[in-house]
């Protein structure tokens, strides 16, 4: 017990603050390192949900009026930074102020109405925020999308959503042009720019400054559609996945107080792009839930060593990266960098190997905690605050989701056993998931089986709830009559130095009906070594690390692999080299 007491005084002493009044009940928490939370509050909450609810006016505008009663630490709502050493510090205040401009922009300017769609293409700039709070307030419902997309990506969801209007800056209103004639449905460019000026675009920091602060949020039902996200088509065109006001704005609340252990006193850092789900699990709803600090850095290009400094300048609590963050900052000898505020570190948006997670508590002397979650979800399996971190394991099923691994007829399986991620959503349908594919009824009931949401995920639950990730649905490799999922194999290949990058597939046998490839991208230092060699040796080593079977009876060396815009390996394609178009 001293021992412990001991440890406990060496951790930073965060304040608890009350938190507003909400439709809901919002505790701050304190430090991480405590026994296992308990979840029945946001049980009843998830089970009792307001008819009515709009983010900006219920999380935002109550956290503006904590702050104007001295009831909240210093901590802005937003802090970013640039390459270039400018900064913002926008407090909730500040914040609420300038979205109910930019609302009045939207609804007055524009002419958007409630129920109308809206692109929002940008990358971490503070007018994300302000766009984002303004259309919530107004009731506009908007689609974040990723500056890599391509003018034929562009199109397509224009052609999907009906989108009434475009906001967007300098670099990519190009894009939008060139294909502006065939957008019917698009009224309004907006472009974010504080310097130039463009031809058949409103400035939206001109219309900002013009704009008044009298803005009243639209009445908004928890039900009603709020987003818009794109999946990254990994396999087949991508789908429009609609979020309702609820969903997300209060869905996200356990993910910020047990997943993120998050308080009103943390500034939380999450490297993503805008245009993909997990910026707003962790940049946006879960963190104003919690009352916390969003960090930003608007690096135009992910560079290790910026992360690193910048880790250890700014007064970072909590941060969050894919596992490729974590692995390109371990080249890089984390050990030498002293991060003095960083006390929790999160994962995921893919599978994460034990080795990374050893090798960054090596250097760090923190635990990674990883999350699961998909476009149509919320997080729906996490290792939260109090629970161990058991290594091959994404954790157990987070409140208020029962996940399940089920067979192809919809029943339960038991604990050892490879199945199909799924979430019950019957005799009622949880929050936080997905109110449908928009358009799209009949994809829509292809997800459902008996009881159950299908994530199209494979995964394993052990005896003692926690869930392993095994693969796509679509990627299992059967062999032999053994069913293999690549991303093991994957994660075998990348414990060798030789190997930069890999992505394992099936391949046809006239005998094994499939065996395993794998495409690998050589390391440098490798590239000039005799092939036959290696393969042998990659093959030997994959035996070891995880079964004889499982291993790579064949492999090609690559220069690269194909990839979607939001970077991950697209299997289908490697596939069809293999098995043609049929695959």
């Amino acid at each position: 017990m001293a021992g412990a007491i001991k440890l406990l005084s060496r951790l930073p002493v965060l304040k608890s603050v009350r938190s507003p009044r909400l439709p809901y009940r919002i505790k701050s928490q304190t430090c991480s390192g405590l026994p296992p939370l308990d979840y029945s509050d946001c049980e009843a909450l998830y089970k009792n949900v307001p008819e009515h609810f709009n983010f900006a006016r219920d999380v935002l505008d109550k956290w503006h009026q904590t702050e104007k009663e001295g009831k909240r630490p210093s901590n802005p709502a937003l802090w970013w930074i640039s390459d270039k050493n400018e900064e913002v510090r926008w407090s909730f205040e500040e914040v609420a102020h300038l979205s109910r401009k930019a609302a009045n922009v939207f609804s007055e300017v524009c002419n958007l109405q409630k129920g109308d769609r809206i692109i929002i293409m940008l990358p971490r700039v503070p007018e994300w925020w302000l766009i984002t709070m303004g259309c919530i307030r107004a009731g506009i419902v908007f689609i974040p999308a990723t500056i890599l997309l391509t003018p034929k990506d562009i199109l397509y969801r224009f052609q999907q959503s009906q989108a009434k209007c475009i906001v967007t800056n300098d670099a990519l209103a190009p894009l939008i042009d060139s294909i502006a004639s065939d957008c019917p449905s698009l009224k309004n460019r907006v472009l974010v720019s504080k310097d130039s000026r463009r031809e058949g675009w409103l400035n939206f920091h001109d219309l900002l400054n013009a704009a008044e602060d009298g803005h009243q949020p639209v009445k908004t039902k928890s039900k009603d559609p709020m987003t818009i996200y794109f999946t990254s088509g990994t396999t087949g065109y991508p789908k429009m996945v609609e979020h309702s006001c609820g969903s997300l704005g209060i869905g996200l609340t356990a993910t910020g107080r047990y997943w993120m252990d998050l308080s009103s006193s943390d500034v939380i850092w999450s490297m993503s792009d805008t245009g993909w789900i997990k910026f707003a699990f962790s940049n946006l709803y879960p963190t104003w839930i919690q009352g916390a600090c969003v960090f930003s850095h608007g690096m135009r290009q992910y560079n290790p060593t910026v992360a690193l400094m910048t880790l250890t300048k700014y007064p970072v609590t909590v941060f969050c990266g894919a596992p490729t963050i974590y692995r390109m900052l371990l080249q890089h000898d984390v050990s030498r960098y002293k991060f003095k505020s960083l006390r929790r570190c999160l994962t995921g948006g893919e599978p994460t190997n034990t080795e990374l997670m050893e090798q960054w508590k090596a250097q760090t002397g923190l635990q990674i905690y990883e999350g699961y979650g998909q476009t149509e979800t919320t997080m729906i399996c996490s290792t939260r605050r109090g629970m161990k971190v058991k290594p091959g394991f994404i954790g157990t099923p987070a409140p208020p989701f029962d996940v399940q691994i089920i067979d192809e007829h919809g029943n339960r399986l038991p604990p050892g056993e490879e199945g199909d991620i799924a979430v019950k959503i019957k005799p009622q349908r949880p929050l936080g998931l997905f109110s449908g594919y928009v358009n799209d009824p009949e994809k829509t009931a292809s997800t459902e089986r008996g009881d159950f949401f299908i994530t199209g995920d494979r995964g394993i639950m052990d005896e003692e709830g926690y869930m392993r990730f095994v693969a796509r649905a679509d990627d299992i490799i059967l062999s032999s009559g053994y069913r293999i999922g690549p991303n093991e194999v994957e994660n075998a290949l990348m414990q060798h130095p030789a190997v930069a990058e890999s992505a394992v597939v099936s391949s046809p046998d006239p005998i094994r009906g499939e065996i395993v490839k794998a495409f690998i991208i050589l390391s440098p230092a490798y590239e000039s070594q005799e092939k036959g060699k290696l393969i042998l040796e990659l093959q030997e080593h994959v035996k070891k690390a995880t079964a004889p079977y499982k291993y790579p009876r064949k492999i090609e060396f690559v220069h690269h692999l194909p990839k979607t815009i939001s970077g991950k390996i697209q299997r289908k394609e490697l596939r069809k080299k293999e098995w043609g178009t049929v695959a």
